[in-house]
């Protein structure tokens, strides 16, 4: 693991608004508590090609390192958190990408 940033790509559809903003609600303190950034979301991304055009919410955050992403995911709050997204969403992925090195 690395000391590279990493971003978190997601995509969902809420389909159950109150679990959703239970989840929203607790979301952003612990996503400081691993020093991650809320980048931005989106209800209708555009995609300009591709066979999948995403429908759904879109949503963009990151973190300072692969293993503040881990411990955040990993940690026990987050997990019993979660069970609200899980719940007030269909979850097409949630995905990590990786950064690369500053040239």
């Amino acid at each position: 693991m690395s000391d590279l940033p990493v971003y978190m790509v997601v995509n969902l559809h809420i389909t159950d608004a109150g679990d959703y903003h239970q989840y929203e609600k607790g979301f952003f303190p612990l996503l400081k508590k691993y020093d991650g950034e809320f980048l931005t979301f989106d209800d209708s991304a555009v995609t300009f090609e591709g066979d999948l055009p995403r429908s759904g919410r879109m949503i963009l955050f990151t973190f300072p390192s692969e293993t503040q992403a881990r411990a955040w995911y990993a940690d026990v709050d987050y997990q019993e958190l979660s069970e609200h997204r899980r719940t007030g969403t269909r979850l097409e992925f949630l995905s990590m990408v990786r950064g690369l090195p500053q040239r």
